[in-house]
């Protein structure tokens, strides 16, 4: 795969860290948003209350005295914290920041950073409907209890899919509420959809206000992204469901019977870590269970993460956070939302497509997708001009990749053209060339996309084909005088094999932040899934598409990502004292590594074998997570623990532990001891060390009475042994430790992957295991 020497690790990470700080630090005058963080137990008895006390700190560093009662003054505090947060966003200028860091009972400022979004058949393909009406998840459950906050860009209360009819009352831990606004209303919230907040004042501190009528400042979604993965989490079933044909059959989430609490992080020009903390925070003060966020920013450090530090928060009230990987595959090491109490979702396939076809006038059929239904179509009887903009030269050219205005009208018009992916989003090419006046489009993909297709809605007929195929369809336009072309719409195809596989462009590992922890932790469908989507924009998201849906189709970690924060719920209701480690174990000791040829899992971006680098633990299996045998618990103090071997100073840990008033009990000898649930044992570039001993811990889930056999999968450059070899258990919720020891052979220049296995005769409980040795320096 590649080496990792550790120079380049920093120099990575140097380049990672600063990514999305949101504005330069030109001008120290001028006035950006802060996050400040409090420690909340210093607050002297004078002060009436918490906020009174952060106030009169901002107070205390501006830089000229306030007048009070100023109305500059009453703006500087945006938000308040106090729940899985504490502290405040204010509005300061470099200056003022730079005193307030210093004051007393201040533990950290971070900068406001922006994040982006990570943009029927699932339940069925995950073995959540099968025919035995029988199944566990078929049960009437306490998911009705379950309650899954969504931070997104808000919901389209209309959709079928939040028909709230023969759900019982809100339970009664909800603290939450609805919030008002132009086209949402008291009465769009309901027994499904429990809670709707908007967060918008970080976002106005940067881009200015939102313009009323333009987006809704409420909780509507006219972005369709809000609405689609709530959908995903929690929607009811809806019979009949399709987008304009495609993907027939019934929609429904993956926890139908759960709750959804919206909240609105996401506008026009992105989201924004003020406002995404506060929503964090005030979910878990309305009483969420699960948090499911579908977005991230870059790679920072743990004690400089705001998401991470406010997940931290979370997972210490109980509430399990699942978060997209990111779509940057497939480059390594280019995953976000990488800390270890965080659910790392990656993306992969199911066993459905959407086949459509490029006829050459050479005869030869060029297989590929297409999500097109409109009243233009192609005579499959007939062929057209085919134009490729572009040159042999490997370079990039604006009009191989029809940008907008490269394609002349007088070249292009009534034909068929080839346009590569890259830079503008894959529909837009489509408009630019039905723009332009071609009749079809031709969508090649390049060496970033490999052979992975993914469908579109296009708004002229289009079909989307593999890199090879590409290559070859473009050869065939440069040198041939007369090429031509056909294309044609094949509908919906099922049981496509292999299946599933994972994505291109889901973000890759390793984690750079601690190579010890493995990532992602788990890949899940998110290629081509239907669900809910808003009544305000067309299913290509573009302005000029004026064609409305119920559903839409999308592909990203975004979409994979709810699927496991419904499989949570799920979870969460059969195993309410389960804690949010003891969650993502089960998800990820019971997930799968082989595909339906019963192959291992392919990388859709080289077409071979996958690593734990893209599918982490493997692909999630809901049917088998609800009874693992045996899981990877974790308490908030052993993810503390962790964060101890993390080379960070009092200062930068009180971040972490300023809530439980923690201390390090220093109880791992280096952070790959950490009880999670895969294993990554990383060989120092000090050559002379051979042996590494790591540790877990193991609870029984199980039946009382079971002994657990181990197997291990051979490695070439290490032997590794485990001690003991069988585990036996007494009694239920028992715990056993064990020790795995790794002796390398012979150092190798990539990573190595394998598992580790504990049996029982009903049950395999998976780990991972990937072992990295580190190039000496030299």
């Amino acid at each position: 795969m590649f080496e990792i020497p550790v120079k380049w690790l920093v120099f990575i990470l140097t380049i990672y860290l600063p990514f999305n700080t949101v504005v330069s630090m030109n001008n120290p005058l001028t006035r950006k948003t802060y996050i400040v963080q409090m420690d909340r137990s210093a607050k002297p008895e004078y002060f009436t209350s918490h906020l009174e006390w952060y106030s009169s700190k901002v107070q205390s560093v501006l830089s000229k005295p306030e007048i009070e009662g100023n109305a500059d003054e009453e703006d500087r505090i945006i938000y308040s914290y106090e729940t899985a947060f504490h502290g405040v966003a204010a509005k300061l200028n470099e200056e003022e920041a730079e005193r307030l860091e210093e004051a007393d009972g201040v533990v950290a400022i971070f900068p406001e950073t922006k994040y982006q979004l990570h943009t029927t058949r699932s339940p069925m393909f995950l073995g959540l409907e099968p025919e035995d009406s029988a199944s566990v998840w078929s049960e009437k459950l306490a998911d009705h209890d379950v309650i899954v906050g969504v931070l997104d860009t808000g919901i389209w209360p209309e959709s079928e899919s939040f028909n709230d009819t023969g759900m019982t009352p809100v339970p009664p831990h909800w603290k939450g509420m609805c919030e008002t606004g132009r086209g949402f209303q008291k009465h769009h919230c309901n027994k499904k959809i429990v809670g709707a907040r908007v967060f918008y004042r970080g976002y106005e501190a940067v881009a200015g206000k939102i313009n009323g009528k333009n987006e809704y400042k409420s909780p509507r979604d006219q972005d369709g992204h809000g609405t689609h993965t709530a959908a995903t989490v929690a929607g009811s079933p809806v019979r009949g469901a399709n987008l304009l044909g495609y993907a027939h059959g019934t929609a429904r989430g993956m926890a139908p019977g759960a709750r959804i609490a919206a909240y609105k992080v996401c506008w026009a020009g992105g989201c924004f870590s003020s406002d995404i903390l506060s929503a964090v925070d005030k979910a878990v003060a309305d009483g969420v269970n699960v948090l499911s966020i579908s977005l991230g920013g870059g790679v920072s450090s743990y004690y400089r993460d705001s998401l991470s530090i406010a997940a931290f928060g979370s997972m210490e009230m109980g509430v399990f956070v699942s978060c997209s990987a990111g779509n940057a595959g497939p480059e390594p090491a280019s995953l976000t939302n990488v800390s270890p109490w965080i659910t790392t979702v990656g993306a992969s396939t199911m066993d459905r497509d959407f086949p459509a076809t490029a006829r050459l006038g050479t005869g030869r059929t060029i297989s590929g997708v297409s999500l097109y239904k409109g009243r233009r179509t192609l005579s499959t009887r007939k062929q057209y001009p085919l134009v490729y903009m572009g040159g042999n030269s490997s370079s990039l050219d604006p009009s191989s990749l029809c940008l907008e205005g490269t394609l002349n009208p007088r070249v292009v018009a009534g034909k068929i053209v080839i346009c590569e992916r890259g830079i503008s989003p894959r529909v837009q090419k489509g408009q630019v060339a039905k723009q332009a006046g071609a009749v079809g489009m031709i969508l090649a993909n390049t060496a970033a996309n490999g052979e992975e297709l993914v469908a579109d809605c296009h708004l002229l007929p289009a079909v989307a084909v593999g890199e090879k195929e590409g290559k070859l369809i473009k050869r065939y336009a440069l040198t041939s005088r007369n090429a031509t072309a056909t294309l044609a719409f094949r509908g919906t195809s099922l049981g496509i094999r292999p299946s599933p596989v994972v994505a291109a462009f889901s973000s890759r590992g390793p984690n750079l932040l601690t190579l010890e922890i493995l990532k992602p932790d788990i890949v899940a469908p998110g290629v081509n899934i239907l669900a809910a989507w808003t009544g305000d924009l067309g299913p290509s998201s573009l302005p000029t598409d004026h064609r409305r849906v119920k559903f839409n189709i999308l592909s990203g970690t975004s979409m994979s990502c709810p699927h496991v924060s419904g499989i949570a719920a799920l979870l969460k209701a059969r195993h309410p004292e389960w804690s949010p480690a003891a969650i993502k174990s089960a998800l990820m000791t019971t997930a799968y590594v082989h595909d339906n040829t019963h192959n291992p899992l392919k990388d859709a971006s080289v077409a071979t074998p996958s690593t734990p680098f893209e599918h982490g633990a493997g692909h999630i299996n809901p049917m088998k997570a609800q009874d693992p045998g045996l899981i990877y618990d974790l308490e908030p103090q052993d993810y503390f623990d962790f964060l101890c071997t993390q080379k960070l100073t009092p200062a930068q840990l009180k971040v972490f532990g300023k809530y439980a008033n923690r201390s390090c009990r220093h109880s791992l000898a280096n952070p790959g001891d950490l009880n999670y649930p895969s294993i990554s044992a990383i060989f120092p570039d000090d050559t002379s060390i051979k042996v590494l001993t790591l540790h877990r811990t193991v609870t029984n889930v199980g039946l009382p009475t079971s002994t657990y056999h181990v197997v291990v999968s051979p490695f070439k450059g290490a032997t590794v042994k485990v001690e003991p070899e069988i585990l036996n258990f007494t009694r239920k919720n028992q715990k056993l430790s064990y020790k795995i020891i790794l002796t390398t052979k012979t150092r190798q220049t990539r990573p190595e992957f394998g598992g580790l296995v504990w049996k029982d005769g009903a049950h395999k409980v998976r780990s991972p295991i990937a072992i990295i040795w580190l190039t000496p320096l030299k």
